[in-house]
C-alpha cells in the first residue's frame, strides 16, 4: 500500500510540474503530425567509441549503443528505439535532442548546431510534454523524458513521436541530421549521425501500461506514445497485435492541459489497481 501511495504522489507531482509550463507555440505555429512517412524506411545512429566530452569518461570510452528510428506501420509518426549502456555514473538525468546539422568526421558535437526546430519555437521555454505539438520537433527528451539510467548504466526505451519524419524534404526530416546527448547544463557528451539502413524492420509494439520495480513511470503526453525501461519514464502505449488502442488528436492550449490531467489520473488509477 505504501508503494501505491508513494507512486500516486509522484504521478500527481509530475502532472502538476509539467502543467505549470505554459505551452509556447512556434513562430510558424504548432508542429504538425506527419502522416505520410514511408513505411519500412529505417535510420540508425550508432554512438562512437570515444565521447566528445572527455571529462565524462576520464579513462576513455563513451555511451555505448544505438538509436533506431522507423516510420510507424500507419505512416503516422516515427518509432524510436534506444538501447544504451555505459552511461555516465554521475551528472544525470541526461537530456537528448535531434540537432540540425550532422556530426563532422572529427566527432565535434558542438558544430551540430541547435535543436531541430522547423516551426521556430526556440528553447527558452521548457517543453510541456502534455502539449508536445508546441515543443521543438527535435526536443525528444522534453516530450518523452530525460535519460535516467539503471544502476548498471543501461537505458532502453521505445516510443512514437508523431512529429518526426522519415520523408526527405520535410523540415521535420532527421535522416541527414544527428542526435546529441547532454548533461543538464547543456554540455554535449556525445553525438552520432543518423544513417539510412538497407532493408527494414517492423515498427509494431505491444500496448500495456507498465511500472518498473523502482517506481518509475510515464504520464503519456498527448500525441506521443512510449515504452520505457530504466530509471526514467516507463509506460507502453502503441497499437500492437490483438490490442485495441484509441489515440485522441493532439490538443493545444488549455484544452490540451485539461485532457492530459485526466489522462494522468487514469494512468494513476491503473497503476494503483495493479499494485
Amino acid at each position: 500500500m505504501r508503494v501505491s501511495n508513494n507512486l500516486s504522489l509522484v504521478l500527481l507531482a509530475a502532472g502538476v510540474t509539467a502543467q505549470s509550463v505554459e505551452p509556447e507555440t512556434g513562430k510558424l505555429g504548432d508542429a504538425t503530425i506527419v502522416s505520410n512517412n514511408p513505411v519500412g524506411v529505417v535510420y540508425k545512429a550508432v554512438l562512437p567509441a570515444e565521447a566528445w566530452f572527455k571529462p565524462a569518461y576520464p579513462d576513455g570510452g563513451n555511451i555505448e549503443g544505438e538509436v533506431t528510428a522507423v516510420a510507424a506501420e500507419s505512416g503516422e509518426g516515427v518509432v524510436y528505439t534506444y538501447k544504451l549502456s555505459n552511461l555516465p555514473k554521475e551528472g544525470g538525468p541526461f537530456p537528448y535532442h535531434l540537432h540540425v546539422a550532422p556530426v563532422p568526421a572529427d566527432g565535434n558535437c558542438t558544430v551540430t548546431l541547435a535543436h531541430l526546430d522547423p516551426f521556430i519555437r526556440g528553447e527558452n521555454t521548457s517543453c510541456n510534454p502534455f502539449a508536445p505539438q508546441t515543443c521543438q520537433v527535435g526536443d525528444l527528451s522534453g516530450k518523452f523524458g530525460e535519460i535516467r539510467p539503471e544502476e548498471d548504466g543501461t537505458w532502453e526505451t521505445t516510443y512514437t513521436d508523431l512529429y518526426s519524419s522519415t520523408l526527405e524534404g520535410l523540415g521535420s526530416f532527421f535522416g541527414n541530421r544527428s542526435i546529441v546527448f547532454h548533461y543538464p547544463n547543456k554540455t554535449r557528451i556525445s553525438c552520432a549521425n543518423f544513417e539510412k539502413v538497407e532493408g527494414g524492420v517492423s515498427s509494431s509494439a505491444t500496448v500495456l501500461p507498465t511500472v518498473t520495480g523502482n517506481g518509475s513511470y510515464t504520464i503519456l503526453p498527448t500525441g506521443g506514445v512510449s515504452t520505457t525501461t530504466g530509471g526514467g519514464p516507463s509506460t507502453t502505449s502503441d497499437a500492437g497485435a490483438g490490442t485495441e488502442t484509441t489515440t485522441s488528436p493532439p490538443l493545444s492550449g488549455a484544452a490540451g492541459l485539461r485532457g492530459s490531467a485526466v489522462g494522468a489520473l487514469v494512468v494513476g488509477a491503473v497503476v494503483m489497481f495493479m499494485l
